[in-house]
């Protein structure tokens, strides 16, 4: 089954390449036609709005949660099982993936700072066999077929109690071990320490210049969540020496989160620094502060994790904001919708706010705990709401092929229509030029060549198609350079936009089809 639906996916690609390589004859179209002009016209003033949303799922590598499946399979059928999440993330009507690349001080890249992950090849330190490169094929494919393709970091954790014990030389613990610690199940870094805010800066701006990723995000894990002793109390985080060297005479709670402050802000300077289009996207956990909005409880990030993650949002230190709104709409104590609007009145920048959302708790296993329906109306009150442009799914785990219950309620209701993401207008980018666009008939049925009017790379194709009086909207790869005729079989006109990573498009340009 698998393998039919990536070879359905394959196959149009191959198509293209046929088509582009065969004999054609362009449809002759009588030049300076007035007539024609006028009828041009009124289409391109009936054209509606494209919908603009962001759809996003994670994809967990560590504790191998969403890929691998298993550490340590061969590179084939780690590149098959990406492919597939990727195949089913363009059929689930989604348009970017956050993938995991760095769970626990380790890479899944080649890199001269962090030896290979144990989740990706079973043992740290050790490359994939046959040698490839995981993430630039991810890159590579995800762009492939339309998808945007953001790079996730976790700043801080070094160790996790599914990964093995025996850590390669330049693993963090071996470089650093004054600055990292166990603390429960877990190895931590000391994020007060600074050659670990060095370090740590370092591997991601390493990233940011030798890959083409287009954002790079963190979520809520800075400091740890609190581990408890036999007698139910907090164990201390072991960060003493590192606050009586840099402690600067400051309380320890606001110390640490002036750590984790300068951190996110230098993150953020660097990544534009070096490639302005990227974007940096957090995902803290949803409650800021109990109290925010009035009747709101909970866990504290602010005290907890020392995450002001308000502050982060007013100074605009970031792209796009993705709370963890894992709760349902009728929750008593962290009410969905209340804390999404929070969120909103804190953006006072007006960056993007894609609030995360808990799929897996809707997931038909053992563990469910909401309808289905609950994550489509989360969806839908996303969409309800001024200032909210999308959602990022958490896990891909619960989009499967086997979950048809949370997959077709997706592809029915919430992204039955597709959808570009919305476009990041303050980070600038040019807009392209109106597209060339030409029909020519293969075999009696009409075919559009899509030719770029300038050298502004195109990441997607907006193509609307008008059947019976109706226009019909399809993204399409920007990778592809023909419509084939299963898209616009029956159509009268055919309107394309050249868009850009940064979601920037051009004017239509709008085709007669015989």
């Amino acid at each position: 089954m698998i393998l039919n639906q990536r070879w359905a996916f394959v196959l149009p690609l191959s198509l293209i390449l046929f088509v582009t390589a065969c004999a054609s004859s362009s449809i002759p179209v009588e030049e300076d036609d007035p007539r024609l002009e006028r009828r041009i016209e009124r289409l391109r003033a009936s054209l509606p709005h494209v919908d603009r949303e962001f759809r996003a799922v994670w994809v967990a590598t560590v504790a191998n949660i969403d890929w691998p499946s298993q550490p340590g399979l061969p590179t084939h059928r780690q590149q098959t099982e990406l492919i597939d999440i990727l195949d089913r993330v363009r059929l689930l009507g989604l348009n970017a993936v956050v993938l995991q690349i760095r769970p626990t001080a380790d890479a899944f890249y080649p890199s001269e700072l962090e030896p290979w992950s144990y989740y990706l090849t079973g043992e740290n330190g050790k490359a994939p066999e046959p040698f490839y490169d995981p993430l630039a094929f991810a890159i590579d494919e995800a762009h492939r077929r339309g998808i945007d393709l953001h790079v996730w970091f976790n700043p801080y954790r070094a160790g996790h109690p599914t990964a093995s014990d025996t850590l390669a030389a330049n693993n963090v613990v071996n470089q650093f071990p004054g600055a990292v610690h166990d603390y429960g199940a877990q190895r931590w870094m000391d994020p007060g320490a600074p050659e670990i805010a060095d370090h740590s800066f370092r591997v991601i701006m390493d990233v940011v210049e030798r890959y083409d990723v287009d954002g790079i995000h963190m979520d809520d894990y800075f400091y740890p969540y609190a581990v408890r002793d036999e007698n139910g109390d907090d164990v201390p985080f072991p960060d003493s020496a590192a606050y009586a060297l840099y402690g600067d005479g400051l309380a320890l709670s606001d110390w640490r989160r002036r750590n984790v402050d300068q951190f996110i802000e230098r993150v953020y300077a660097g990544i534009k620094e070096r490639k302005p289009w990227v974007l940096f996207g957090l995902s803290p956990f949803g409650i800021w502060r109990p109290g925010h909005p009035e009747g709101i409880t909970g866990f504290d990030q602010y005290e907890g994790l020392y995450a002001d993650a308000r502050k982060w949002l007013r100074e605009g230190w970031v792209d796009y904001y993705t709370p963890q709104l894992y709760w349902s709409l009728d929750s008593s104590g962290q009410p969905y919708g209340p804390l999404l609007d929070w969120w909103i009145g804190e953006n006072v920048t007006n960056r993007h706010i894609w609030p995360g959302n808990a799929i897996y708790r809707a997931d038909p296993g053992p563990n469910k705990a909401w309808p289905v329906q609950e994550v489509v109306d989360q969806i839908e009150r996303t969409r309800q709401t001024p200032g909210a442009s999308g959602n990022v799914l958490f896990s891909m785990q619960a989009l499967r092929p086997n979950d048809v219950v949370m997959s077709d309620s997706l592809l029915t209701t919430a992204y039955a229509k597709q959808a570009l993401p919305p476009a990041t207008t303050w980070l600038g980018g040019r807009i392209p030029g109106v597209p060339t666009a030409e029909v020519r008939l293969l075999a009696g049925r009409p075919h559009v060549s899509l030719t770029p009017a300038d050298d502004v790379p195109v990441r997607r194709w907006s193509v609307q198609v008008l059947i019976d009086g109706r226009w019909k909207t399809h993204i399409v790869p920007g990778s592809q350079r023909t419509l084939l005729p299963e898209l616009i079989q029956g159509a009268e006109a055919v309107a394309i936009r050249a868009v850009t990573r940064l979601g920037r498009d051009s004017e239509p340009q709008v085709v007669l089809i015989p």
